[in-house]
C-alpha cells in the first residue's frame, strides 16, 4: 500500500479566446500540474498564466508536450520519425522551462500528452525518442509514463528518474492499458467512481490480468484530466478520498 502519492492534472489547455477547464479551482486540490506547451493546446499567454497559478499555489510544475495537433487536441495518432519526436519534446520542454524560470520556479517533471503518451506506452522506439528529448534538456526531470509501459522502461534506460502513473478518471483494459475514448465508459462521469478507483490504485496498483492470473503494478502518481466536465469536482473528491484512506498526497519530488 502506498503511504504517499502525487495527484496531477493536465492544465493550461485553453488557447487564445477559447477557455477550457477550471484550473484556478483544480489547483487547490492537486500537487502537480502538467502544463500544455502550445502544440496540442495552450499558447504563450496561457502557459505564462498557468505557470504563475501553479507556482503561487505551491504546485509542482511539469511540461505536457504533445503532437502538433491543435484541432484534434493531440489525441489523434501521428507517425513522426524518432528524430522529429525527440526534437518536438525538447522544444516544448524548453519553452515551458523558460516560463517557469521567469516565475522563479523550476520544472520537476515531463508527462507526454494524449496520443503521444499512449503510443509511447507500447512503441519502444517512440518511447526512447521521448526519453532522449527529455534527457537532452535535463537528466534531473522526472519522466511520467503509464505504469508498466515502454515509456517508463525507456526513461530508466536513459538514466532519468521516473514516475509510474495511474488514472483516477479513466477505465482500464484487462492488460493495464487505458480503454480507448471511443468506447462507452472510457471516461468516468461520476466523481465518486473516480475517487474509489484512486484509492484502489494507490493501495494496490493497476490490475493486469493474463489468463487466470492477475498481478498489480504500483503507481506513484494519479491523474485527473482537466478537460473532463466537472474536473474540479473530480479533483476534490479524489483528494478527499485519498486523505480519508490515510494516504498522503505529496508532490512528485517527495513521492
Amino acid at each position: 500500500m502506498a503511504s504517499k502519492i502525487d495527484l496531477n492534472c493536465d492544465m493550461g489547455e485553453s488557447f487564445g479566446r477559447y477557455s477550457l477547464g477550471s484550473d484556478a479551482e483544480i489547483v487547490r486540490y492537486v500537487t502537480s500540474a502538467n502544463i500544455a506547451c502550445g502544440f496540442h493546446a495552450g499558447d504563450p499567454l496561457v502557459m505564462s498564466a498557468t505557470v504563475a497559478l501553479a507556482a503561487a499555489a505551491g504546485v509542482s510544475i511539469g511540461a505536457h508536450p504533445g503532437y502538433p495537433d491543435l484541432q484534434g487536441f493531440g489525441r489523434r495518432n501521428m507517425e513522426l520519425s524518432p528524430a522529429e519526436v525527440e526534437a518536438l519534446v525538447l522544444y516544448q520542454v524548453g519553452a515551458l522551462a523558460g516560463f517557469a524560470r521567469a516565475a522563479g520556479v523550476e520544472l520537476v517533471h515531463v508527462k507526454p500528452h494524449g496520443a503521444l503518451y499512449n503510443q509511447a506506452a507500447k512503441d519502444r522506439s517512440l518511447a526512447k525518442a521521448i526519453a532522449r528529448g527529455v534527457a537532452r534538456f535535463s537528466r534531473k526531470l522526472i519522466l511520467v509514463g503509464l505504469a508498466g509501459s515502454r515509456l517508463v522502461d525507456a526513461a530508466i534506460d536513459a538514466g532519468l528518474p521516473t514516475a509510474s502513473e495511474g488514472f483516477a478518471d479513466r477505465a482500464y483494459n484487462p492488460d493495464g492499458s487505458l480503454r480507448p475514448r471511443s468506447l462507452p465508459g472510457a471516461v468516468y462521469a461520476d466523481p465518486a467512481a473516480a475517487a474509489a478507483q484512486a484509492v484502489s490504485l494507490a493501495q494496490q496498483g493497476i490490475p493486469i490480468t493474463a489468463g487466470s492470473q492477475t498481478h498489480y503494478v504500483p503507481v506513484d502518481t494519479l491523474c485527473i484530466h482537466g478537460d473532463t466536465p466537472g474536473a474540479a469536482a473530480f479533483a476534490r473528491a479524489v483528494r478527499a478520498a485519498l486523505e480519508e484512506a490515510g494516504i498522503e498526497v505529496r508532490g512528485l519530488a517527495q513521492v
